[in-house]
């Protein structure tokens, strides 16, 4: 555990002030649900909860099925990172962030297509693999993660068969974080 020399008191609601540095640095956001664990060394550990990293075994089953009939790698991705990859080196791309601008794209609830006239769109932060259709998971109502298929050197646009696996597969992967 990193130490990081800043001390908070609780308040008499049983409340602690997370200091803005680290939440900035772990991209912890106003109602963010985060978890409390607690160790036999007297430690209390907060850590981002991830419903989708909750699933990462059924993320992962469906990222094998649809890269396996969409023809492209497919990413699965909770709000901050990596949880499940399909037809690219899972090495990799295991625990990468998301970029920027697919943090960007997932706050305004958006989704992408590489089509003919649109720019290309970089999901992972650090890799130059641009994204054929990006498709945010809504559960709840709340955004949780999005699906991507990912396109490689031959500058290829997505697909419309594509496009409608990447949307089912955000659909899907939304309602099994439901129940």
């Amino acid at each position: 555990m990193k130490a990081t020399g800043i001390v908070r008191r609780i308040d008499d609601l049983g409340r602690v002030v997370i200091p803005k540095e680290i939440r900035r640095t772990m991209r912890i956001r106003e109602g963010d649900p985060l978890e409390i664990y607690t160790n036999p060394d007297g430690e209390v550990i907060f850590k981002k909860y991830s419903p989708i990293n909750e699933f990462s075994d059924g993320a992962l089953q469906a990222a094998e099925v649809i890269a396996k009939l969409g023809g492209a790698p497919a990413v699965i991705f909770d709000k901050d990172h990596v949880v499940a990859v399909s037809g690219v080196s899972k090495k990799e791309y295991s625990q990468r962030r998301l970029s920027r601008a697919l943090e960007e794209m997932l706050e305004s609830r958006g989704s992408y297509e590489f089509r003919s006239g649109t720019e290309e769109f970089r999901p992972v932060e650090g890799l130059n693999a641009h994204a054929l259709a990006v498709s945010p998971i809504i559960s709840g109502g709340d955004i949780t993660g999005a699906v991507a298929f990912l396109g490689g050197n031959d500058e290829r646009h997505v697909t419309d068969d594509q496009a409608m696996l990447c949307k089912a597969a955000a659909m899907f992967l939304g309602k099994q974080v439901e129940q």
